[in-house]
């Protein structure tokens, strides 16, 4: 198996897969197959500390890191949010602290047409789900 990807070339490879679908429909439908993919959580993972305010639907985000790089699992109830978490923990699992902070998920995810589609509601849950990861990084201490 080969080296990580750094995020930059997970989210070009995302780029890529998004730049195939053509419009709303068809994203919401890829965004809705990578949830399904996404595997639970374990039933002790999901409490009050590992739950993401801010969310709609519910939420677990469950962050861990091993060796310097970010292992990220989350879940939710509902499909469009379980996609966005797929694609999250895609871009993020194997990254560094430095990745994480440096990194401008929000211009990525207006880039390939995934925060214009979302409702209010979605982009706040989005928000608070990308602010937790990082402050999780800044929490992390520097090797």
């Amino acid at each position: 198996m080969s080296a990580r990807m750094s995020i930059a070339e997970t989210a070009a490879e995302i780029r890529e897969d998004f730049s195939w679908l053509e419009d709303w429909e068809a994203r919401f439908a890829h965004i809705i197959d990578l949830g399904k993919a996404n595997p639970p959580l374990e039933a002790h993972e999901r409490t009050e500390e590992t739950r993401v305010r801010g969310c709609a639907s519910q939420v677990w985000l469950v962050t861990g890191w091993e060796d310097g790089k970010l292992v990220l699992r989350a879940e939710s109830d509902a499909m469009i949010v379980s996609g966005l978490i797929a694609l999250l923990i895609q871009l993020y699992t194997g990254a560094t602290k430095e990745e994480i902070l440096s990194f401008d998920a929000r211009a990525f995810l207006d880039e390939i047409g995934v925060s214009g589609a979302l409702t209010a509601q979605r982009s706040n849950g989005l928000a608070s789900m990308l602010a937790r990861i990082q402050d999780d990084a800044k929490a992390l201490p520097t090797a």
